[in-house]
């Protein structure tokens, strides 16, 4: 017998799932937790299948009954009603240019080109990593702030309130970028605001004090990991330039000779080049180093000659973090990026040329116009202070009593 709405409407959970069946392969299944499921059992090919038709009470009986009738009207043609159902699913999602996913990606395609590779890289991670699997098959132009709020969520309740806010603001320019280009009319995670927990600012871990700066720089002179490591923990309070510039730095880089390194654009932050003055004692442990990982048959086929690498990969980005730490240093003593905050609080408490140490730190004034940027600029002044800033630490590290050493100026 055909089931009626009434039987639909009362059918009550119990103990083990069943069926109420209507008719020509289509019934309703009640699972124990409530929930009431319409589906189609047919033969396709001389093999049973199923075929969801949706649930109940958003689908009614007659809506269930209709949907029947549209599967056995395919299977008269001679098509899989299973088959045309995931096709049309993929046509509508994922195969569509307007769905988040296609335009995120897009966007990301013209973006990488301004961005630092690790910048980048992060970007596409917590876009795959955290976004596409809530909405990146949802038309761009029917996302509500709703949606983008709790996929948000999500890393805020797992602690992650920075990568909360970070994502937030990926998702924002995917959706900005979507208006320009047409395929969007506003940005929903625009009404986000105050909607997620404050972040809390956190400065990179660092040591300025000169007496334990010297009980750092003599712990470094212990490690007993592998020489390219210990060579990078030596080189990054001598350079301090960020932690991803150090890592990926290549032989082709420098010219040992002159006393330079010159980083590449699209290797810094800000897609400039970046000239660092090399001090007499940053030569020598370069030279130790290209003993190592610089020999010139890893030249051939284009191969990379990575600093701290005898592979075609660079150092690890956590390998800086890691060797402090394995020397007693946790991360809230200090971290690679702290290098960079010693080194500059310590120049310009010694009185050295404020806007040379922004320069060296490859600080660029907002304003400044990318023509006009100049790497050399006030390079005396930069020759200078890298060589008595390595001579400065070299008398840290040999003051074992504690005495106050002078930053010494030419």
């Amino acid at each position: 017998m055909p089931l009626t709405a009434i039987q639909v409407k009362n059918a009550k959970p119990k103990e083990k799932q069943y069926k109420l069946t209507d008719g020509e392969g289509m019934y309703l299944l009640v699972l124990p937790a409530g929930g009431k499921y319409w589906r189609l059992k047919y033969r396709y090919s001389g093999k049973e299948k199923l075929l969801a038709l949706g649930v109940y009470p958003a689908i009614s009986l007659a809506e269930a009954r209709e949907r029947r009738a549209d599967a056995k009207r395919l299977l008269s043609k001679g098509e899989d009603p299973t088959t045309v159902k995931k096709i049309a699913k993929i046509t509508q999602n994922q195969n569509s240019s307007d769905n988040f996913k296609s335009i995120a990606r897009e966007w990301h395609d013209k973006q990488k080109a301004k961005l630092a590779e690790v910048t980048a890289r992060d970007t596409l991670s917590k876009l795959i990593n955290h976004v596409f699997p809530h909405i990146g098959t949802r038309p761009i132009g029917e996302i509500t702030a709703p949606e983008v709020l709790a996929l948000l969520r999500r890393l805020e309740s797992a602690g992650k309130v920075s990568a909360a806010h970070r994502t937030k603001q990926i998702i924002s320019r995917v959706f900005r970028y979507a208006v320009a280009t047409g395929r969007a009319t506003h940005d929903p995670a625009a009404d986000l605001k105050g909607a997620l927990a404050p972040e809390v600012t956190r400065h990179h871990a660092s040591i300025t004090d000169p007496k334990q700066i010297g009980e750092l720089l003599r712990t470094i002179d212990t490690f007993t990991g592998t020489f390219q490591v210990k060579c990078a923990l030596q080189l990054a309070p001598m350079l301090f330039v960020r932690p991803g510039e150090l890592r990926t730095a290549e032989w082709e880089e420098f010219d040992l000779k002159k006393g330079e390194w010159v980083i590449p654009a699209e290797k810094t932050k800000l897609k400039r080049e970046h000239l660092v003055p090399l001090s007499t004692q940053a030569v020598v442990a370069l030279k130790e180093l290209y003993r190592l990982t610089g020999n010139q048959d890893r030249i051939a086929n284009g191969r990379k000659r990575y600093l701290f690498s005898t592979t075609q990969k660079p150092m690890s980005e956590n390998t800086i973090n890691k060797a402090l730490k394995s020397l007693g240093y946790s991360s809230k003593q200090i971290v690679g990026h702290g290098f960079r905050t010693m080194a500059s609080t310590l120049l310009h408490e010694q009185g050295w040329l404020s806007d040379a140490i922004e320069r060296q730190m490859a600080h660029v004034e907002k304003n400044e116009v990318k023509g006009t940027y100049n790497k050399a600029l006030h390079i005396d002044v930069r020759v200078q202070f890298m060589q008595a800033w390595s001579d400065y630490l070299d008398g840290l590290k040999e003051d074992k009593e504690g005495r106050v050493v002078q930053l010494k100026r030419a």
